[in-house]
């Protein structure tokens, strides 16, 4: 018997607005940048994106070159798709991006219009869709005019190969000029992408505030700091873990401060009945502002703790001047440079 979700899968779930647009997403929205390529067993992610079905996660996120190898990411969601969420697409809110390198030559990373539109074809093609929700620039491209790469979100969403252009990763600054010249050629800009956690606090500096004015939504990515907010690190580096194989965090960002940070965040963490991952993930979503917050998962388990974070997302003024103490900057936005121009 084919697969069907559960009866019962938008009761838990929380939706927001995305900034003043009509599209809702799940407050809990799941990420495939890391679990869901092709060196990981199809089982295991078919299973993780299934389970985030049944609990209304209704959102996945993407880009090109997840996996690893690149594009895998997209191959497996295509194939899931495929086995078992094709009935259900209209119910599906998936994303996917381009900008950071993802084949040889010059035409193969960044935002020229050529790369962008290739890139969005070739990823229509592994997921086996027409048409994706949400199409982003991955990071902004100093080297390209800015009106070129916006200009290729909006003929992606006028060719109907997207619904919603987005960014990533850009600066408060050029977020207003991105936002000026999809207004003008007629598509908002509906979302923002950018690093936000505990550690990594740099949206609320200016961005945030932009975001707000502006009506465009936002959604944080790695607020569980590529796997430090978790209690895997508090006893120091595991054998096995990110940090202790090349990847997205190497040892040099686990320092002994931080980690003293880490320690005393789940102390917190533990007076609220919380993980330390739980109360990560609501903490980035305790602005309103803040439309969702993207999870990774290498198992089902791990999933249902995190989801289960939508029972407990108030904090006490004490609760969050406590935190404050422990939640400052750390050295690890390793996208600093794209926010920076």
């Amino acid at each position: 018997m084919g697969y069907m979700p559960s009866d019962a899968r938008y009761e838990s779930m929380s939706y927001r607005r995305c900034g003043r647009s009509g599209l809702k997403l799940p407050a809990i929205s799941l990420g495939l940048w890391w679990n869901f390529g092709g060196d990981r067993p199809f089982e295991r992610s078919r299973a993780i994106v299934r389970r985030a079905f049944d609990l209304g996660v209704t959102h996945f996120d993407l880009a090109n070159n997840y996996g690893p190898p690149y594009g895998s990411a997209e191959e497996t969601f295509g194939e899931i798709l495929r086995r078992d969420l094709r009935p259900y697409r209209d119910e599906l809110v998936v994303s996917t991006k381009a900008g950071y390198d993802m084949w040889p030559g010059p035409y193969g990373e960044w935002g020229s219009r050529k790369y962008l539109l290739a890139s969005l074809d070739q990823s229509l093609t592994r997921l086996g869709l027409d048409y994706v929700d949400v199409f982003y620039s991955h990071r902004f491209d100093p080297d390209t005019p800015l009106t070129e790469t916006m200009g290729a979100l909006e003929a992606a969403v006028r060719q109907g190969k997207t619904l919603y252009a987005g960014i990533s990763s850009y600066s408060a600054a050029k977020t207003r000029e991105a936002h000026a010249i999809l207004r003008d050629l007629g598509t908002p800009l509906l979302i923002h992408q950018p690093s936000y956690s505990l550690l990594n606090r740099w949206i609320e500096d200016e961005l945030l505030d932009t975001l707000g004015e502006l009506g465009v939504g936002c959604i944080g990515f790695s607020p569980l700091a590529q796997g430090m907010l978790t209690t895997k690190y508090l006893g120091g580096l595991p054998e096995g873990s990110r940090a202790t194989f090349p990847s997205s965090l190497s040892p040099g960002l686990v320092t002994d401060e931080t980690l003293a940070k880490i320690r005393a965040l789940d102390g917190i963490a533990a007076q609220r009945g919380q993980t330390l991952a739980q109360m990560a993930l609501a903490w980035t979503l305790r602005d309103p502002r803040m439309t969702s917050t993207l999870i990774g998962a290498s198992s089902v388990a791990q999933l249902d703790e995190n989801v289960a974070v939508l029972a407990r997302l108030d904090f006490s003024t004490d609760e969050l001047a406590e935190i404050d103490r422990y939640a400052t900057e750390s050295g690890i936005n390793l996208w600093a440079a794209s926010s920076s121009q």
